[in-house]
């Protein structure tokens, strides 16, 4: 009888194995849903386009015929405003899936910048009716879906970088510094998802050092590329104080180093922030 006994117990020790493997992705998700902590999953990765060299970026995205002036300017690089709720100049009168393309023809590289929902401790006033809610990672995939659709509408293809701006916020805050760290690791997890790159801006002494440190914290599912604001007038992309050089290198990096200044290039000016590229970019379709 024991011989019999000791297969018996072992079969039922195989099926409670198979019964808990089977489980596993459901309790995963549920821990997943309440905001927990799970391995980074990437889609294959889709091939992305480097580009090193000066970028300006303003509100509203120019005309095409305003960006064929400004190819007389040492711009080689232009941010787009591309989506998001909370976007300063949301109805984008020139921007659209031709103007991308037009833009490329030209020799310009497109940085695709989204404006989502912002932290709850948000330093602009301005910001502070879009800032987010309750279950910070659900909302973060859902816009990461809403990112990377935007990007699609807009002939964007996977291995583009897409750069999710959240404004300065109090990163000392604990319970909200939280908050926006589980919403925008749930914005990138949904970016790496559909095989874009996610990249994040934010103000060097506020977002760019929280992610920093929770880079040094072993975090899972941080930004790709770091946009980093610090308008001291000087280009300094490998030597900015919050940054240690090997982080988020090599060609992993944006500064912007001066804010709404006033350029004109070919007969047409416009109000601008300058940037120092050594990053991806978007790929666009033809």
């Amino acid at each position: 009888m024991y011989p019999y006994l000791k297969r018996l117990i072992g079969h039922g020790l195989a099926l409670a194995a198979v019964i808990g493997v089977l489980a596993l992705p459901q309790r995963t998700e549920a821990r997943e849903a309440a905001g927990a902590r799970p391995a980074t999953t990437e889609a294959p990765a889709a091939r992305t386009v480097t580009f090193r060299g000066r970028a300006f970026d303003t509100c509203q995205a120019p005309p095409v015929s305003t960006l064929r002036a400004w190819r007389s300017s040492p711009y080689r690089g232009v941010g787009v405003y591309f989506g998001g709720r909370g976007r300063a100049c949301p109805h984008q009168r020139h921007l659209s899936k031709q103007w991308v393309a037009d833009a490329d023809r030209m020799g310009w590289r497109v940085l695709p910048a989204f404006v989502g929902s912002q932290s709850p401790c948000v330093h602009a006033k301005n910001k502070r009716h879009v800032r987010i809610g309750r279950a910070p990672w659900r909302q973060g995939r859902k816009e990461g879906r809403d990112a990377v659709n935007a990007a699609k509408a807009h002939g964007m293809l996977a291995g583009s970088a897409l750069y999710l701006d959240m404004e300065a916020y109090d990163e000392g805050d604990r319970r909200c510094a939280r908050t926006t760290l589980d919403f925008v690791r749930g914005w990138n997890r949904e970016v790496r998802k559909h095989a874009y790159l996610p990249g994040f801006y934010s103000s060097a002494e506020s977002g760019v050092r929280h992610m920093e440190r929770s880079r040094k914290a072993g975090v899972t599912d941080l930004p790709s590329v770091m946009w980093f604001a610090r308008w001291n007038g000087k280009p300094a992309l490998y030597g900015e104080r919050v940054l240690p050089r090997d982080a988020w290198a090599p060609h992993r990096r944006i500064h912007q180093y001066a804010g709404n200044v006033s350029e004109k290039h070919g007969g047409k000016r416009l109000t601008i922030d300058r940037n120092s590229v050594d990053a991806p970019v978007a790929r666009i379709g033809r």
